[in-house]
Protein backbone atom coordinates (compact mmCIF):
# COMPACT_ATOMS: atom_id res chain seq x y z
CA UNK A 1 0.00 0.00 0.00
CA UNK A 2 1.28 3.88 -0.37
CA UNK A 3 0.68 6.07 1.28
CA UNK A 4 1.04 9.35 1.24
CA UNK A 5 2.68 11.73 3.95
CA UNK A 6 0.38 14.81 5.53
CA UNK A 7 3.15 16.97 4.75
CA UNK A 8 5.65 17.08 1.69
CA UNK A 9 9.07 19.05 0.60
CA UNK A 10 8.51 21.90 -0.92
CA UNK A 11 11.79 22.67 -3.88
CA UNK A 12 12.50 26.21 -2.36
CA UNK A 13 12.58 24.35 1.51
CA UNK A 14 9.50 24.43 4.02
CA UNK A 15 6.59 21.83 3.75
CA UNK A 16 3.16 21.62 1.38
CA UNK A 17 0.13 20.12 3.32
CA UNK A 18 -1.15 17.46 1.57
CA UNK A 19 -4.57 19.32 2.41
CA UNK A 20 -3.81 22.31 0.31
CA UNK A 21 -2.47 20.07 -2.99
CA UNK A 22 -5.86 18.49 -2.66
CA UNK A 23 -7.43 21.78 -2.36
CA UNK A 24 -5.47 22.96 -5.27
CA UNK A 25 -6.03 20.16 -7.43
CA UNK A 26 -9.81 20.74 -6.86
CA UNK A 27 -9.40 24.00 -7.53
CA UNK A 28 -7.68 23.53 -11.06
CA UNK A 29 -10.54 20.49 -11.64
CA UNK A 30 -13.37 22.83 -11.35
CA UNK A 31 -12.09 25.81 -13.22
CA UNK A 32 -11.35 23.34 -16.13
CA UNK A 33 -15.39 22.04 -15.75
CA UNK A 34 -16.21 25.90 -15.56
CA UNK A 35 -14.43 26.83 -19.02
CA UNK A 36 -15.54 23.37 -20.55
CA UNK A 37 -19.35 24.03 -19.57
CA UNK A 38 -18.85 27.96 -20.60
CA UNK A 39 -17.29 26.43 -23.91
CA UNK A 40 -20.15 23.82 -24.45
CA UNK A 41 -22.84 26.55 -23.87
CA UNK A 42 -21.48 29.06 -26.41
CA UNK A 43 -21.45 26.63 -29.18
CA UNK A 44 -24.91 25.45 -28.19
CA UNK A 45 -26.07 29.15 -28.56
CA UNK A 46 -24.16 29.34 -31.53
CA UNK A 47 -25.98 26.56 -32.69
CA UNK A 48 -29.11 27.33 -31.42
CA UNK A 49 -29.10 30.85 -33.41
CA UNK A 50 -27.81 28.70 -36.28
CA UNK A 51 -30.67 26.78 -36.74
CA UNK A 52 -33.55 29.72 -35.36
CA UNK A 53 -35.48 30.71 -38.12
CA UNK A 54 -34.72 33.95 -39.98
CA UNK A 55 -36.36 37.62 -38.41
CA UNK A 56 -37.85 40.12 -40.44
CA UNK A 57 -35.10 43.03 -41.08
CA UNK A 58 -37.41 45.76 -39.20
CA UNK A 59 -36.85 42.69 -35.95
CA UNK A 60 -33.67 42.09 -36.57
CA UNK A 61 -31.84 43.46 -33.17
CA UNK A 62 -28.88 45.91 -35.33
CA UNK A 63 -31.48 47.08 -37.94
CA UNK A 64 -32.53 50.39 -36.69
CA UNK A 65 -36.47 51.86 -38.28
CA UNK A 66 -36.20 55.49 -38.13
CA UNK A 67 -39.27 55.91 -40.42
CA UNK A 68 -41.85 53.93 -41.83
CA UNK A 69 -44.64 55.60 -44.13
CA UNK A 70 -47.06 54.18 -46.89
CA UNK A 71 -43.99 54.17 -49.46
CA UNK A 72 -40.99 53.19 -47.51
CA UNK A 73 -39.47 52.16 -44.31
CA UNK A 74 -35.84 53.55 -43.59
CA UNK A 75 -33.37 51.25 -41.64
CA UNK A 76 -29.97 52.45 -39.99
CA UNK A 77 -27.64 49.52 -39.38
CA UNK A 78 -24.29 49.77 -37.15
CA UNK A 79 -22.37 46.74 -37.17
CA UNK A 80 -19.32 46.56 -34.67
CA UNK A 81 -16.12 44.97 -35.75
CA UNK A 82 -16.35 41.25 -36.07
CA UNK A 83 -20.14 40.99 -35.73
CA UNK A 84 -22.54 38.97 -38.04
CA UNK A 85 -26.30 40.25 -37.64
CA UNK A 86 -28.80 38.03 -37.25
CA UNK A 87 -30.37 35.88 -40.39
CA UNK A 88 -33.22 38.23 -41.79
CA UNK A 89 -35.34 38.45 -44.55
CA UNK A 90 -35.94 41.36 -46.92
CA UNK A 91 -39.80 41.29 -48.66
CA UNK A 92 -39.27 44.63 -50.65
CA UNK A 93 -36.77 46.37 -53.22
CA UNK A 94 -34.04 48.19 -51.62
CA UNK A 95 -31.94 51.40 -51.75
CA UNK A 96 -28.58 50.99 -49.64
CA UNK A 97 -26.13 53.29 -49.13
CA UNK A 98 -23.16 52.87 -46.95
CA UNK A 99 -21.90 55.45 -44.39
CA UNK A 100 -18.34 54.08 -43.65
CA UNK A 101 -15.50 52.62 -45.21
CA UNK A 102 -15.41 48.70 -44.10
CA UNK A 103 -15.29 45.31 -45.48
CA UNK A 104 -18.49 42.72 -45.06
CA UNK A 105 -19.31 39.44 -46.51
CA UNK A 106 -22.86 38.24 -47.10
CA UNK A 107 -24.17 35.04 -46.47
CA UNK A 108 -27.34 33.88 -48.09
CA UNK A 109 -29.73 31.47 -46.00
CA UNK A 110 -28.44 27.78 -46.55
CA UNK A 111 -25.66 29.12 -48.72
CA UNK A 112 -21.66 29.40 -47.37
CA UNK A 113 -20.23 32.95 -46.77
CA UNK A 114 -19.10 34.61 -49.24
CA UNK A 115 -16.21 36.63 -50.08
CA UNK A 116 -15.56 40.31 -48.76
CA UNK A 117 -16.14 42.98 -50.08
CA UNK A 118 -15.66 46.63 -49.85
CA UNK A 119 -17.80 49.59 -48.59
CA UNK A 120 -17.00 53.36 -49.50
CA UNK A 121 -19.22 56.32 -48.39
CA UNK A 122 -20.95 57.85 -51.43
CA UNK A 123 -21.79 54.82 -52.75
CA UNK A 124 -25.26 53.33 -53.19
CA UNK A 125 -27.12 50.34 -54.64
CA UNK A 126 -30.61 49.49 -55.85
CA UNK A 127 -31.54 46.16 -55.42
CA UNK A 128 -34.37 44.33 -56.88
CA UNK A 129 -36.30 41.45 -54.97
CA UNK A 130 -36.13 38.17 -57.02
CA UNK A 131 -39.09 36.13 -55.85
CA UNK A 132 -41.04 36.86 -52.72
CA UNK A 133 -38.23 38.02 -50.48
CA UNK A 134 -34.37 37.46 -49.36
CA UNK A 135 -32.82 36.03 -46.72
CA UNK A 136 -29.04 36.76 -45.26
CA UNK A 137 -27.06 37.65 -43.06
CA UNK A 138 -23.92 40.16 -42.61
CA UNK A 139 -20.85 39.75 -41.46
CA UNK A 140 -18.41 43.17 -40.33
CA UNK A 141 -14.74 41.77 -40.96
CA UNK A 142 -13.16 44.99 -40.93
CA UNK A 143 -11.85 47.16 -37.57
CA UNK A 144 -14.37 50.02 -37.84
CA UNK A 145 -17.91 50.01 -37.32
CA UNK A 146 -19.87 49.72 -40.37
CA UNK A 147 -23.06 51.88 -40.46
CA UNK A 148 -25.39 51.40 -43.53
CA UNK A 149 -28.80 52.65 -44.51
CA UNK A 150 -30.90 51.26 -46.08
CA UNK A 151 -34.70 52.45 -47.47
CA UNK A 152 -36.94 49.47 -48.38
CA UNK A 153 -39.31 50.44 -50.99
CA UNK A 154 -42.61 49.15 -51.04
CA UNK A 155 -43.83 47.52 -54.22
CA UNK A 156 -47.15 46.80 -56.04
CA UNK A 157 -49.40 49.77 -57.18
CA UNK A 158 -46.76 52.12 -56.51
CA UNK A 159 -43.63 50.42 -58.92
CA UNK A 160 -41.97 52.89 -61.66
CA UNK A 161 -43.15 51.34 -64.99
CA UNK A 162 -42.14 54.37 -67.26
CA UNK A 163 -38.19 54.60 -67.98
CA UNK A 164 -36.51 57.49 -66.24
CA UNK A 165 -35.99 60.85 -68.12
CA UNK A 166 -32.10 60.99 -67.25
CA UNK A 167 -29.50 58.92 -67.24
CA UNK A 168 -29.50 57.91 -63.19
CA UNK A 169 -26.79 55.72 -61.48
CA UNK A 170 -28.89 52.93 -60.27
CA UNK A 171 -32.53 52.30 -60.03
CA UNK A 172 -34.97 48.99 -59.68
CA UNK A 173 -38.60 48.81 -60.25
CA UNK A 174 -39.60 50.63 -57.05
CA UNK A 175 -37.33 53.56 -56.98
CA UNK A 176 -34.76 55.72 -58.87
CA UNK A 177 -31.42 57.27 -57.54
CA UNK A 178 -30.53 60.78 -58.47
CA UNK A 179 -26.51 61.55 -57.49
CA UNK A 180 -25.63 64.83 -57.10
CA UNK A 181 -22.02 65.80 -56.00
CA UNK A 182 -21.84 70.02 -55.19
CA UNK A 183 -18.46 71.72 -55.50
CA UNK A 184 -18.26 74.19 -52.94
CA UNK A 185 -20.57 77.48 -53.70
CA UNK A 186 -21.85 75.26 -56.32
CA UNK A 187 -25.91 75.78 -57.32
CA UNK A 188 -27.75 73.27 -59.31
CA UNK A 189 -30.50 74.00 -62.42
CA UNK A 190 -33.63 74.89 -61.08
CA UNK A 191 -35.28 70.73 -60.83
CA UNK A 192 -39.12 70.00 -59.72
CA UNK A 193 -39.70 66.67 -58.02
CA UNK A 194 -43.17 65.68 -59.17
CA UNK A 195 -43.33 62.39 -56.92
CA UNK A 196 -42.69 62.05 -52.84
CA UNK A 197 -39.17 61.73 -52.42
CA UNK A 198 -35.93 60.52 -50.17
CA UNK A 199 -32.98 62.55 -49.38
CA UNK A 200 -29.89 61.33 -47.54
CA UNK A 201 -26.62 63.00 -47.05
CA UNK A 202 -23.78 60.58 -48.48
CA UNK A 203 -21.55 63.13 -46.66
CA UNK A 204 -21.41 66.48 -44.56
CA UNK A 205 -22.64 69.35 -46.20
CA UNK A 206 -23.95 72.62 -45.97
CA UNK A 207 -27.29 72.32 -48.49
CA UNK A 208 -29.40 75.54 -49.48
CA UNK A 209 -32.80 75.13 -50.83
CA UNK A 210 -34.10 78.20 -52.76
CA UNK A 211 -37.66 77.79 -54.32
CA UNK A 212 -38.67 80.15 -57.77
CA UNK A 213 -40.46 82.40 -55.50
CA UNK A 214 -36.98 83.41 -53.95
CA UNK A 215 -38.21 81.31 -50.59
CA UNK A 216 -34.94 79.30 -49.23
CA UNK A 217 -34.26 77.22 -46.33
CA UNK A 218 -30.76 76.11 -45.61
CA UNK A 219 -29.64 72.48 -43.50
CA UNK A 220 -26.35 71.90 -42.03
CA UNK A 221 -26.72 67.95 -42.96
CA UNK A 222 -24.27 65.63 -40.97
CA UNK A 223 -23.21 62.22 -43.38
CA UNK A 224 -26.30 59.76 -42.78
CA UNK A 225 -29.17 62.62 -42.75
CA UNK A 226 -32.37 62.29 -44.19
CA UNK A 227 -35.08 64.00 -44.99
CA UNK A 228 -38.66 62.55 -46.15
CA UNK A 229 -40.84 64.98 -48.80
CA UNK A 230 -44.41 63.83 -49.91
CA UNK A 231 -45.31 66.78 -52.12
CA UNK A 232 -44.01 68.06 -55.46
CA UNK A 233 -41.03 70.50 -55.09
CA UNK A 234 -39.25 72.91 -57.08
CA UNK A 235 -36.16 74.42 -56.05
CA UNK A 236 -32.29 74.51 -56.77
CA UNK A 237 -29.73 73.41 -54.63
CA UNK A 238 -26.45 74.65 -53.40
CA UNK A 239 -23.41 74.06 -51.36
CA UNK A 240 -22.78 76.30 -48.80
CA UNK A 241 -19.64 74.63 -47.42
CA UNK A 242 -15.80 74.71 -47.88
CA UNK A 243 -15.91 71.06 -49.19
CA UNK A 244 -17.48 69.20 -51.74
CA UNK A 245 -20.63 67.54 -50.91
CA UNK A 246 -22.60 64.34 -51.59
CA UNK A 247 -26.57 63.45 -51.02
CA UNK A 248 -28.84 61.08 -53.11
CA UNK A 249 -32.34 61.62 -53.70
CA UNK A 250 -34.87 58.64 -54.72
Amino acid sequence: MFVVPPYLPRQNGGTISFRSLRQRWYLEMMTVKTCSALIFSLSTLFAAQEASAPVPVENEPLHHVVLKNESVVVIHLTLPPGERTLYHTHSHDRIAVPLSSTSITQQVWNEQEGAPSPTEPGTFSALTLVGTSYTHRVHNVARIPMMFWTSSCWCGRNRLRRPPLHLLPRKNPSARIYNWVLAPGATSAMHTHSRPYLIVAATEITLKMKAPDGLSLTYDLKRGAFHWVDNKVTHTLANLGSAEGQYSGN
